[in-house]
């Protein structure tokens, strides 16, 4: 289900990144949001991709989005640095996959570039609700840096926020190392940016909080490793029966065969096929999710 909204304001946050502030067209307010959320926009070319939600998660009065123009983008970020106040788009129902730990004693943020977006509604929600936390952010530069001014001056939580503007890759290990000395298993740490900078932001905390205590938000999806492939036949709930080849995406076959399936990013990030109503046997078990095999990459989130 789609919702109509309107450009209310852009701002334009490094040469690269724009943020688009989004109000209802029919001006009612918007229901309080799981923070952490990213929702579909379809822009003016009809493409469709996903944005993480960046306002506070309980202000009805509109949605916060960033937008990084991507130098191969198929039309969906370079159509969204054109747009401007007053245009409409379509939005989906907000979407969680980056879920915050409520039991946790400590949460620590850590952001590489615009990665900030997911995390900073993260920050806002905890400082509401009272929690010990921490944000920090990574970027090349202060140019290439999305909200600074809002992170160093205007935010009610700036005390809690530490920059880290021009690390190397090489030297941001030694800081992971800093920020995990003295947490616990009691606490969770969240990380969004690079898939590099993800990982080692991993390798440190995980051994301090646990693995399960990393929580991971990807843009793109992991390479996975299809050597071992192999045929196989998906069942859906009314009964029919498909045959899968090992070079092909259920996703796939199920739509040649005219089989509606509600999709989104088809990259195995959005986790709109999570709820999907198909069975299959896999890895020794009687039935599995559609996700299970489709949409594997999402588990590591």
């Amino acid at each position: 289900m789609s919702l109509l909204v309107r450009v209310a304001e852009v701002t334009e946050e490094t040469p690269e990144i724009r943020t688009l502030r989004l109000v209802r067209e029919d001006g009612a307010p918007f229901t309080p949001y799981e923070a952490g959320a990213h929702i579909d926009v379809t822009g003016p070319t009809g493409v469709l991709r996903q944005y993480s939600l960046c306002s506070p998660p309980d202000d009805p009065s509109s949605l916060l989005i960033a937008v990084k123009r991507e130098p191969q983008s198929r039309g969906g970020s370079v159509a969204l640095h054109e747009v401007g106040p007053g245009d409409r788009l379509k939005i989906g129902k907000p979407r969680n996959l980056l879920s915050l730990a409520e039991d946790a004693d400590r949460h620590v943020l850590v952001a590489g570039g615009i990665g900030i977006t997911p995390l900073l509604s993260m920050a806002y929600r905890l400082y509401a609700g009272g929690a010990e936390f921490e944000l920090h952010y990574f970027a090349r530069s202060r140019e290439e840096a999305a909200f600074v001014a809002l992170l160093e001056n205007r935010i009610e939580f700036r005390d809690r926020v530490r920059l880290h503007l021009g690390v190397p890759s090489a030297e941001q290990p030694a800081l992971f190392s800093e920020m995990a000395a003295g947490l616990t298993p009691a606490d969770h740490a969240y990380t969004c940016g690079p898939q590099g900078f993800m990982e080692q932001v991993a390798s440190v905390f995980a051994p301090v909080i646990g693995q399960d205590h990393v929580h991971i938000e990807h843009f793109v999806a992991t390479e996975a490793d299809t050597s071992g492939d192999r045929a196989f036949t998906v069942e859906l709930d009314t009964g029919e029966a498909f045959e899968i080849p090992a070079d092909r995406s259920i996703l796939s076959v199920l739509e040649e065969n005219g089989i509606e399936v509600f999709k989104s990013c088809e990259e195995g990030i959005c986790g709109s096929c999570v709820n999907g109503h198909f069975v299959l046997p896999v890895g020794g078990q009687e039935f599995a999710p559609l996700a299970a095999i489709e949409m594997s990459p999402v588990a590591a989130r």
